[in-house]
């Protein structure tokens, strides 16, 4: 919903925009949130003109009502895709989780706004790309220090990242999310797998499967069917099984960078619970992250970075 209260002492504003999600967040001096609107207007559906307006339904009463100033608003995600509102060009890691001057300035037609996006980050080999989660990386490094870390990033597109000294220094996109809805929703395992309902056992056993023979995936993913033909597995036991199937051939992937070392999960909801899960019952370490939190702190990383270059 948008902020529809009128505000005072808006210092600059935080901006999240996602592929169907938007978040904004009014800030004081001090950083103190003075307010916050969250709407399902995300890139996927929005046109390059669109994007100004539809901030200002959002934020058009967190302004001064002349342009006496102009307030900064600095934009994380898919905003700075190719089929953004303007693009922003990846920076090449390793490289530091904060952009130092590398924000992208929009021209807008309000004169009270000066809109900066932040770049994504991009790895030349392997090739890999990510936009939005470097910010959630900043706000993470930003509380940890300059510090070596191991971070998962469930998603449609999970990511594992090595933080080295506060740095992104190396990561790998994961297909699993997609692949779950894919094989779920359109593959022969369609028949066999409920919509809803969860299974535990099922879930860990699968995890273990994989572990122990990630190269039986494809088989393994058979075998869902089939346990359901001869009446040894329900829907929901299916369900849970295949994305324990996935999950853990993404764990046998990355077991260098989880094995005996705490894993930082970034996320909210039933995803990184399972993501938790699996990690716990391949005897690694999770620490769950809030993701909205740490995007927040890493927003305001970049607001610091700003006013450094600024001064």
């Amino acid at each position: 919903m948008a902020g529809s209260s009128s505000i005072t002492g808006t210092d600059w504003i935080a901006v999240d925009w996602g592929t169907s999600s938007l978040r904004v967040w009014a800030l004081g001096r001090d950083g103190d949130v003075l307010a916050k609107a969250v709407s399902q207007e995300g890139m996927g559906g929005l046109a390059p003109a669109d994007y100004e307006p539809v901030l200002m339904a959002h934020i058009r009463t967190w302004l001064p009502e002349t342009a006496v100033r102009s307030v900064p608003v600095i934009v994380c995600g898919m905003a700075g895709a190719k089929q953004g509102w303007k693009e922003a060009a990846y920076r090449v890691a390793p490289c530091a989780a904060v952009p130092e001057g590398e924000m992208i300035r929009v021209p807008t037609r309000d004169a009270r706004l000066s809109v900066h996006i932040l770049p994504g980050v991009c790895q030349l080999d392997p090739a890999d790309v990510m936009r939005g989660e470097e910010t959630q990386l900043a706000g993470l490094a930003a509380n940890l220090g300059p510090l070596d870390a191991t971070v998962c990033l469930p998603g449609t597109h999970s990511k594992w990242v090595r933080l080295e000294g506060g740095r992104i220094a190396g990561f790998r996109t994961f297909m699993t999310g997609e692949l779950f809805s894919v094989i779920a929703g359109h593959s022969i395992l369609r028949h066999s797998i409920a919509p809803e309902g969860e299974n535990a056992a099922a879930f860990a056993k699968a995890v273990e499967d994989m572990l122990a023979d990630p190269a039986g995936l494809t088989g393994a993913l058979f075998a869902i069917r089939a346990s359901g033909l001869v009446g040894r597995s329900d829907g929901a036991a299916a369900r849970s099984r295949l994305s324990g199937l996935l999950i853990g051939a993404e764990l046998a992937a990355t077991r260098p960078q989880w094995d005996a070392k705490p894993v930082h999960i970034v996320g909210s909801g039933s995803l990184i619970d399972a993501y938790a899960t699996a990690l716990k019952t391949a005897g690694a370490r999770p620490v769950r992250q809030d993701a909205e939190a740490l995007t927040l702190a890493g927003l305001k990383q970049a607001r610091a970075a700003m006013l450094e270059i600024q001064s």
